[in-house]
């Protein structure tokens, strides 16, 4: 109870406060970088209709390609991160960029199937890398206002995922599989810039984590079982978010060419429309959870999806896009509540929280990827939606999530 009155009367200019001052050009930076490397990762989904005429892939083969990026991306994320929590690595940040570069220059001159997998696999290792590191970095900018700072840097990646679909039907449609070595540029950008980013982690960021880590771990220690079924529940309910938008994000455009018969362009502009949804509902969701409390956001963000995804596979053409906005809004709200719910359940270990999180949301999309693609391939495209219309029912589960803190974000 001492440390409080220290805390709040030291003066302005000393180390202490940096913990109350939200660094915008660093979640700005790390959310840019996010843009980039999540832009670079949807360019895989995006040509799938090109790999899948060209190759001669069935839906079983497209869901283990998917399966192969997502599963690199989700295994390594917790141990990156539970290796930065008692290790940290500053240069993990820009060194894991290198993956992804590599990852593109060997999809655009993939011609088997099994160079595919490869290049798909790199892809993956280069999110392993970057998604708990940065996130780790947007705690450590947060001042405070974590729901805040892991909205502004997740909508980077949605507004990568989002644009990837865009510029897939912009060039690689145009100019064919081996444009993307062009994208693979970009990782080049952005190493740059994460490179200036890892020094502020080294010189100013590890101060701050520690120093708020210390707050955390007295404000809100729970008993083990509490949160370990807390752990759990929320995981259930990022299974739930993520088989449901792996649906989407993987065969939403051949759902749209089979049912309504539309061109390729136009089915992955209906993509990139859903993906922006996407990021919009990502940056409310954060600063909604700091002012409402997390637990009513990550409520009403899975199961107040239910109604309109079970109207999805009925309607019509011209309300299938206003009902994946909706669905793409209020999902994408979840996942910043989600996470920083999650750190406050386990405070001082932010790099594990994340990387367990981030690859659990990865390995699940890849999973359902691949068992979707199975009963697409038995049952049909439709089918998929007909089932996975049921999926935010589980999002009831977020009534039994314990209280942390007073359950306000302002706690955070």
């Amino acid at each position: 109870m001492q440390r409080k009155p220290t805390m709040t009367t030291i003066p302005a200019k000393s180390p202490g406060p940096a913990t109350a001052t939200t660094a915008f050009g660093v979640i700005a930076a790390i959310s840019f970088c996010h843009l980039l490397n999540d832009m670079m990762q949807s360019l895989l989904p995006a040509i799938y209709p090109n790999l899948k005429s060209e190759l001669g892939l069935s839906f079983s083969q497209i869901g283990l390609v998917t399966l192969a990026y997502q599963v690199t991306a989700s295994i390594l994320q917790p141990l990156v991160g539970a290796y930065a929590d008692k290790r940290p690595t500053p240069l993990a940040l820009p060194g894991g960029t290198l993956f992804s570069l590599a990852g593109l220059m060997v999809l655009s001159v993939a011609h088997t199937y099994w160079l595919l997998l490869v290049g798909a696999s790199m892809l993956g290792m280069g999110s392993s890398v970057f998604h708990p590191e940065s996130s780790r970095v947007a705690r450590m900018a947060a001042g405070g206002r974590h729901g805040l700072a892991q909205s502004m840097f997740q909508v980077g990646g949605n507004a990568g995922s989002a644009i990837g679909p865009l510029a897939a039907a912009i060039v690689v449609v145009r100019w064919g599989q081996s444009s993307l070595a062009f994208f693979a540029l970009l990782a080049l950008l952005s190493c740059a810039i994460l490179w200036n980013v890892s020094r502020w982690y080294r010189d100013h960021g590890l101060t701050r984590l520690s120093s708020g880590s210390g707050r955390h771990k007295e404000s809100f220690a729970l008993p083990r079982g509490k949160v370990l079924g807390g752990i759990a529940i929320l995981l259930a309910l990022i299974f739930s978010k993520y088989v449901y938008l792996a649906s989407l994000s993987s065969y939403f455009t051949f759902y749209l060419i089979h049912r309504f018969g539309v061109s390729v362009q136009v089915a992955q502009i209906h993509l990139f429309v859903f993906l922006g949804a996407v990021a919009v509902g990502t940056i409310a969701g954060g600063p909604l959870g700091d002012r409402f409390g997390r637990k009513y956001v990550i409520w009403f963000s899975i199961a107040g999806a239910l109604p309109f995804t079970l109207l999805l596979p009925h309607a019509s053409l011209f309300w299938t896009g206003p009902l994946t906005v909706l669905i793409g809004l209020i999902l994408a709200s979840a996942f910043p509540a989600i996470v920083v719910f999650a750190q406050e359940l386990v405070p001082g270990r932010i790099g594990m929280i994340s990387g367990l999180f981030f690859g659990f949301s990865f390995g699940m999309g890849g999973i359902g990827a691949a068992v979707l693609g199975e009963v697409a391939d038995r049952f049909g495209i439709e089918s998929v939606y007909a089932i996975c219309a049921f999926l935010p029912a589980i999002g009831l589960l977020a009534l039994f999530l314990p209280k942390v803190g007073g359950e306000r974000a302002g706690a955070g």
